[in-house]
């Protein structure tokens, strides 16, 4: 049996030992925190999945394999940590990603209904109509529950006798298929994946001439008793103001309320403190005053830091180091959604040249899988 060894124990390193593992690999996984590791870019209540994705036609047509990707795992798991609860996109001025997300949506066969600001209004009286040029809600779309899924993914494994190992490395050796540790430890398989997020920079050069890491911040809400109830029913906010936009999650499944922004900061240090300051807090919430009416009669629950590790075209890295590595990289915040559907791919790919070749040009969004890339999975939808 071929050993592989997994660095990373977020979304994509658990996803990658989950999917080697059920292709017959002899699998470990190794990371420096416990898991769910609170400092990685997994870990929080909730990441969203949609088929909204402006121009990029290549991660739109990426979601229905990635929600069978997610029905499988979550029928082994025997839980299914996902929230239906469409999309509602507005923007501030007409053209840009809400038009092209439209277009390539109506394209494929979705279903899209634009809406006039006064239609935003009626149905969502928590937002503020002002300056909404245009928007649209579809159906499809939702939460999936972060750190849930972390925490089952970790369980799959321990049931398929995957170890996981706490340890920090100081190096990597893709040409071995080796990572050194912190305690002098080497561990060594037939296989290295390194998936260490916004580490993974440090630990290899050449990527880091591609992706850095990056400090985003959320703030966690509880909304006034008034508008409680619409809000769990709400969906996914993405407000694309052009002087500032940015998203909100809706309180599902006894989740606080959380909103952010895409705006990529310059590169950070991935180990500062995951605290927000209050500086850091209320450019967010400035952000979000605007459109979310009464926002100061919202209680702040926590702001806090995570960091991204971002490619400038916000492309996935996922390819070969060598001819025993491979790396995955530069998700770029929205990379979670496909962890499962990366991670069978990936498995695939470790044992065919020819699906190797054709992995980075699919995770980058640019081509289409080629056949047999996604041979594990089976029709079916979340939505």
């Amino acid at each position: 049996m071929q050993s592989a060894l997994v660095l990373g124990a977020g979304v994509m390193g658990l996803s990658a030992a989950w999917a080697l593992s059920r292709a017959g690999w002899a699998v470990r996984v190794v990371d420096q925190d416990p898991v769910p590791n609170p400092r990685g870019s997994s870990v929080d209540d909730h990441r969203l999945i949609r088929h909204a994705y402006g121009a990029a036609l290549g991660y739109m047509r990426m979601i229905d394999p990635a929600y069978a990707a997610w029905e499988l795992l979550f029928a082994e798991a025997g839980e299914r940590p996902y929230v239906p609860t469409g999309v509602l996109a507005l923007a501030n001025a007409p053209g840009g990603w809400l038009a092209e997300s439209q277009a390539a949506l109506r394209g494929d066969g979705h279903a899209v209904q634009a809406l006039a600001a006064a239609e935003v209004a009626a149905r969502y009286p928590w937002l503020s109509p002002d300056g909404i040029a245009s928007a649209f809600h579809l159906p499809t779309g939702g939460v999936l529950l972060a750190r849930r899924i972390v925490e089952l993914l970790a369980r799959c494994l321990a049931a398929r006798g995957v170890d996981i190992r706490r340890g920090q490395a100081l190096s990597v050796d893709p040409g071995h298929g080796a990572v050194t540790l912190a305690d002098g430890t080497r561990l060594q398989a037939d296989l290295l994946v390194v998936a260490a997020g916004p580490w993974a920079p440090r630990l290899l050069p050449d990527l880091a001439t591609r992706v850095r890491p990056t400090r985003q911040i959320i703030i966690r809400l509880a909304p006034p008793p008034a508008f409680e109830a619409g809000w769990q029913a709400a969906p996914m906010l993405l407000d694309l103001a052009e002087d500032g936009g940015f998203y909100a999650v809706p309180p599902v499944a006894g989740t606080p309320l959380k909103i952010g922004d895409h705006r990529f900061a310059p590169a950070s240090d991935p180990d500062a403190p995951r605290e927000a300051s209050p500086a850091e807090a209320e450019a967010i919430l400035h952000l979000a005053r605007h459109r979310i009416r009464d926002l100061e009669s919202y209680r702040v629950l926590s702001a806090a830091a995570c960091y991204y590790d971002v490619e400038p075209g916000e492309r996935f890295v996922v390819e070969r180091l060598g001819e025993r590595a491979f790396v995955m990289s530069g998700f770029s915040g929205h990379g979670f959604k496909f962890g499962a559907l990366l991670g069978l791919a990936l498995a695939r790919a470790a044992g065919d040249a020819t699906l190797a070749q054709g992995l980075p040009g699919w995770a980058a969004g640019a081509t289409p899988p080629p056949p047999g890339l996604l041979a594990d999975l089976e029709q079916g939808s979340l939505a």
